[in-house]
């Protein structure tokens, strides 16, 4: 039973990664080259610097840490650059980055994914390793998008052709629906 609940939380876990990074990649194609390195003001960043970020950020916690490789971070740069990579450099190192990212959590073995390891000067299991991966790049995600539909005033269509208005079956307690 413990396996399979790792297996479910692991392939969840996957599922809402390429989620976001179908999002970024659809807000991306919204934005020129100039608007990548735009920031809203002094205490915001620009979308240029989010996808750096996001890309240390997954990278010190799920390819350094759960994969136990060198943390080579350096955190500051990511917020510090302000021009250089280009709109699809950027789409790449973090298309590269979570490719990656998921590799090491689906590779995991449960001892690895129940052992707990300093990251960034917190403690986490492995498993508290990709919860916070996941939810930090959803985050940053909604941010893009927002940032994106800021400057474009326009919707995203991220569910375009998915009626969402759908309501939840109910299912029996302790099962599935047959």
């Amino acid at each position: 039973m413990e396996k399979r609940i790792i297996e479910e939380f692991v392939q969840n876990a996957l599922y809402r990664m390429d989620e976001s990074t179908r999002m970024n990649t659809i807000a991306l194609s919204q934005l020129s080259e100039a608007d990548i390195w735009q920031k809203p003001n002094q205490n915001l960043n620009s979308v240029g610097n989010l996808i750096l970020h996001l890309c240390g950020n997954i990278t010190q916690y799920v390819i350094s840490s759960l994969g136990e490789t060198e943390d080579m971070r350096e955190r500051d740069l990511e917020f510090e650059t302000t021009s250089g990579p280009t709109k699809a450099e950027l789409l790449q190192k973090l298309t590269e980055t979570v490719d990656t990212a998921k590799r090491v959590i689906n590779d995991a073995p449960i001892e690895q994914l129940i052992r707990k390891r300093e990251v960034q000067g917190f403690y986490f299991s492995g498993i508290g390793v990709v919860l916070h991966a996941v939810e930090h790049y959803s985050y940053h995600t909604g941010q893009i998008a927002f940032w994106t539909k800021q400057l474009k005033n326009k919707d995203l269509g991220f569910y375009n052709g998915r009626d969402l208005n759908i309501k939840s079956p109910l299912t029996p307690k302790g099962g599935t629906k047959n």
